[in-house]
């Protein structure tokens, strides 16, 4: 059985904002699973989703089944309990997270206290190893927030996801803000501390080449749904629908002339969810779009191991390839090489 499984997700807030779209996903316990998008395509609503914590009056239907049980058919007490002990999160912008005026060892311990009934002796003892797990020394328990540092902030709220022991770790963006060699830092920690605890990671960014770093899966939203889904480095190389190859090129790769001669973009924002267009949400952004894609939605289809993509150019007959994907580019490795012979 899945750690988690979420089934045709929908969630709705007040005025007809449809912002995620029958979403779905699962998640074994030690994976790691990126879901990636611009900003506005659903993916920290999909995350607030999976705790309840989604503001009142949003609408949410489906299933999300947590070690089998659906986290949205539960009680309150059991959504509480569930909560830090089942599954956490890790907030984007540690500062607005923390309370300021609370030292963040207190913090860490609030948890421990409440869902493990320690007593407070063992709580600063597990705050104490909580900290020195997640790189820093037990005596910054006596620090307020705004002492520590953008990238201490975070690891301490790496400390308080990890502090009772959950099955499943939600990270919302968290390495916005941060240097490249903090978020490389803050990255390889979670990664390690996911592996050495075989617990589920579900880490959510715009930033592909991340997610491809530190993820075994990746899932792209658009518009509420998930478009393609995959081997994380799979998709981030050779995606097949057109959206996630945008998202792909849109990151050039350090010491790669194709990406700096030939740069890619997309123009355009995601839709409004109270205006989705019809058919595919995508088209009117697509270089490859076809009459069909005006009218009728494209559901996941499979397109080999392990990859799925919700585009009519996969698994089809329709003879248009994705862009990159042409009779005399080849794949981006192959364009890439090209561009390096014509420049060496």
């Amino acid at each position: 059985m899945s750690l988690l499984e979420v089934r045709d997700l929908r969630v709705t807030y007040p005025g007809g904002a449809a912002a995620v779209r029958g979403a779905g996903l699962t998640l074994a316990a030690g994976e790691k699973l990126g879901v990636a998008g611009e900003s506005g395509c659903g993916k920290s609503t999909l995350a607030l989703a999976l705790l309840r914590l989604l503001p009142a009056g949003a609408r949410v239907g489906g299933e999300i089944l947590l070690d089998g049980e659906d986290v949205l058919a539960m009680k309150w007490g059991r959504v509480r309990a569930v909560r830090w002990a089942g599954a956490s999160i890790v907030f984007q912008g540690a500062m607005h997270s923390l309370n300021a005026v609370h030292r963040v060892g207190d913090q860490i311990a609030e948890p421990i206290l409440l869902h493990r009934r320690a007593t407070a002796a063992g709580a600063r003892k597990r705050t104490g190893e909580l900290l020195e797990q997640v790189g820093l020394p037990a005596a910054r328990a006596r620090a307020y927030p705004h002492e520590l540092s953008g990238g201490q902030r975070q690891r301490v709220m790496i400390a308080m996801a990890l502090a009772c022991e959950p099955r499943l770790i939600v990270a919302d963006e968290p390495t916005t803000a941060l240097d490249v060699m903090i978020q490389a830092q803050i990255l390889r920690l979670i990664e390690g501390l996911v592996g050495e605890q075989d617990v589920g990671l579900i880490m959510i960014s715009h930033d592909l080449a991340v997610l491809a770093d530190t993820c075994d899966r990746l899932a792209v939203m658009y518009a509420g749904r998930i478009v393609e889904e995959g081997p994380a480095r799979q998709v981030y190389e050779d995606a097949l629908h057109p959206y996630g190859r945008a998202l792909s090129g849109a990151f050039p790769r350090i010491g790669d002339p194709g990406s700096r001669f030939a740069p890619r973009g997309l123009p355009g924002d995601p839709p409004d969810p109270a205006a989705v267009p019809s058919g595919c949400a995508f088209h009117p952004r697509c270089p490859v779009a076809l009459d069909v894609c005006a009218t009728e939605d494209q559901p996941l289809r499979e397109a080999g191991a392990d990859r799925r993509a919700a585009c009519v150019h996969v698994g089809s007959d329709a003879g248009t390839p994705l862009p990159g994907n042409e009779a005399s580019g080849g794949t981006p490795s192959a364009r890439d090489e090209e561009v390096r012979s014509r420049t060496s």
